[in-house]
């Protein structure tokens, strides 16, 4: 099983990225996908994930901005960010499981396959 994270890069505050997560080795339709992020210093943390069901589910704190989506004919899960800050600096990871459940989404052990992350810097 492969992950595969790009689209990061250096953006001005304000700006747009979008991440794209390409999968392999996996029937991807069965799986839910996650993204989340790592700052230097600070633990991994949930950003938004999205279910086999389309259902999405979002951190507050990138509520309104960020979008996750996903194409299953071509296994690859998107992360529309705009309007970014400085906060979202971070390295970018997704990660794949069969059976994310509402109650631990958001939790990275949850997730049994990970991508090598990308890094994602926002200047003021």
């Amino acid at each position: 099983v492969q992950l595969q994270a790009s689209g990061g890069g250096l953006v001005q505050a304000g700006g747009s990225l979008r991440l794209s997560c390409v999968v392999s080795g996996l029937t991807f339709a069965s799986y839910g996908v996650g993204w989340f992020r790592q700052a230097p210093g600070e633990e991994r943390k949930f950003v938004a994930a999205i279910r086999r069901t389309r259902t999405t589910h979002y951190a507050d704190s990138v509520k309104g901005r960020f979008t996750i989506s996903r194409d299953n004919a071509k296994n690859t899960v998107y992360l529309q960010m705009n309007s970014l800050k400085p906060d979202d600096t971070a390295v970018y990871y997704c990660a794949a499981d069969r059976s994310i459940i509402l109650s631990s989404l958001s939790v990275p052990a949850q997730y049994d396959y990970w991508g090598q992350g990308t890094q994602v810097t926002v200047s003021s």
